[in-house]
Parts: structure tokens; sequence; C-alpha cells
């Protein structure tokens, strides 16, 4: 059988990334569903071995199709880029923020040459790529410089729920003011293509801003004027939505299977919904873009890294996502 190949970057070596990468690996569920290859940092990596008190052979190689992909044995692309007497667990460094995206930047090639199905990753620290004179803020800026893709969406899926962002990070009075009927119906356009990208199809559901969708106009005219209009139009143009419907209901309708799909209006409107149900396996997808990308929803967790005590799950259900997703993946 043809399994699914999912590249997974270290991360910040200082953070738990790499403990949860080894905790990962020896996971049953992971080793029955896919083949990882990390790119990282061998002597990092033996190192959360013996920290995590996990069994694993540490295998370098140097091309994907070396892997020696058994149980028990772990093949890493070695970019042997860090300098452990001097690295220290729970600490900003130049030295790890930049090998961080060194390990993101040869997963994207991997992606882009399709030498590997999907790309799972695991934190980064903003204050250490600054450190390493690294000029992004966050993995998406990355991804989406690295592929040359314009705006990279993000997908959030837990358990039967994918929700997608119309805004994201702004706060609240912008984020309103941000939803006009413009950006509405490009929203809807562009998250039907991304499903597409995985293979689902089925209708979408526009959440609503104000209390009860604003009752038309009696508490906001958000609806009235931008929300209704842009899916009205979407409607005609053939796109299977619905909307508003109330914030206070569409999340669980989701879960339930009536949608496909929510469009959140802002950031913690489908943050809260999703983390609620369950805040460990909330995972986070990048889509459009040539390549799948899933990611645990934590930071680097600078105050327990080093200490084998991170939990892995966040982790195990974005490989597991990725591998479920790789074989239907299209770039369109």
């Amino acid at each position: 059988m043809n399994r699914p190949k999912i590249a997974i970057p270290m991360g910040d070596p200082a953070g738990v990334g790499p403990e949860i990468v080894v905790k990962t690996a020896v996971a049953k569920e992971i080793q029955d569903l896919c083949d990882l290859v990390i790119i990282g940092d061998r002597k990092v990596l033996e190192k959360a071995t013996g920290i995590c008190g996990v069994n694993l052979q540490i295998h370098s190689i140097e091309n994907v199709e070396d892997g020696n992909y058994q149980e028990g044995i772990l093949n890493v692309i070695d970019l042997d880029n860090i300098d452990l007497e001097k690295m220290e667990y729970g600490k900003v460094q130049g030295m790890c923020g930049k090998a961080a995206f060194e390990y993101i930047k040869k997963s994207v090639e991997l992606a882009m040459n399709h030498e590997v199905d999907a790309i799972a990753t695991t934190p980064i620290n903003k204050e250490s790529l600054r450190a390493g004179k690294i000029d992004y803020i966050g993995h998406t800026e990355i991804l989406g410089d690295l592929s040359n893709s314009r705006d990279p969406l993000t997908m959030f899926e837990v358990a039967n729920m994918r929700v997608f962002f119309l805004t994201r990070h702004m706060s609240l009075r912008n984020a309103c003011d941000a939803i006009t009927k413009e950006r509405v119906l490009e929203y809807i356009q562009r998250c039907t293509k991304a499903l597409k990208q995985l293979g689902v199809t089925g209708r979408m559901a526009v959440a609503g801003l104000n209390p009860h969708s604003g009752e038309h106009g009696l508490f906001g005219y958000e609806e009235v004027e931008a929300v209704s209009p842009a899916v009205e139009e979407a409607k005609k143009l053939g796109y299977d939505v619905v909307g508003p419907i109330g914030a206070d209901s569409v999340f669980h309708q989701a879960l339930q299977g009536k949608y496909q799909a929510v469009l959140s209006l802002y950031h913690d409107q489908g943050h809260i919904a999703t983390k609620t149900y369950d805040f460990e396996r909330t995972i986070a997808i990048t889509l459009d873009m040539p390549f799948l990308r899933t990611s645990v929803d934590h930071g680097t967790a600078f105050d327990i890294a080093g200490k084998g005590i991170v939990s892995a799950v966040s982790m195990i259900e974005a490989v597991r996502l990725a591998a479920k997703y790789a074989p239907n993946f299209k770039n369109i």
C-alpha cells in the first residue's frame, strides 16, 4: 500500500517541538497510518528520545526515498545546525529561530517537489525568529512566501467541525469594519475552493456577527448590509451556502453534520467554538497553497521544554489529519 509521507519540521529546538516529534513517532496510530520524514537536527532529536524515554533509532537520510520506514526508526534529514553546548531549553535564542526557519524551508522544498504528501508543523517562536534575523512573524507568512501563495487560508478542524476565518489577528472593532459584502463573498468562494482541495463537498454556513444575526437590523446592520447580500450573491453564482446563522447554534449544527464548514466572522468566534469542544484536538490546516499543511495549535511551551512532560496529542492529531487528507489533496 502506498502510505502518505508526511514531512515534519522539528520546530524551535529550545521548545517542545523535538519532544512531541519523538512521542508522535512511537504512537501506534501514526505508525499504522503514514511514514514520517523529520527535518531537524539529529543531536537534538537523540536528546529528546532520552528526555521522553522513547525507544527510537535515529536514521539520518539525504533523500526521502532513502528512508527506512519501519517501526522504531525515525528518519531524519539532518541539517546539523544546532550547537548543543550553547542551546538552552526554554530560552529565546537566535540560533534556534534560524534553525527552525531552515527546517520549514526544507520541508516546503520537499512538498513543492512532490517528495512528501503533506507537512505537519511543530511550534516556532516569534522572538527566536527575530533574534535569528528571520523577518517573518509566523508559519503562515513563511509558508505563503516560500510557496508564492498570495494569502493562505486557515481552517480549524475538530471532530466533524471545520471552521474558516473571515478576519483573524485584528481588534474586534476593526474586524467589524472588515465585514463587507465583497469580503464575505470572496471568502465564500475561496473557502469552497479550499474544501475542494481536500476533496470535501457540501454546504457551508456563514456565522452571524450580532445576537440572533442582528434580527433584521434590531441588533446591528452587518448582517443586513453585508452578510446576507453576499450569501445571496454566492447562491446565484452556484455556491452551496447558507447564512447568516446565529453563532450560538451554527457551530453545534456543524458538529452534528448539518454543514461541512462554517465561515467564522472574527478570530475568537471560531476559536472558542472549536477549542471549547476539544482544545488539544483542534488542528489548524493551511489551504489555498500548492501543498497541504496541518499544525498543532499550541506554542513552544518554553516553561516545560526539556522536561519530557509535554502532551503529544495535538501533534498526533495534526499528523493524522495530514495523512487523512493527503490522498485527496489537489492543487487547484
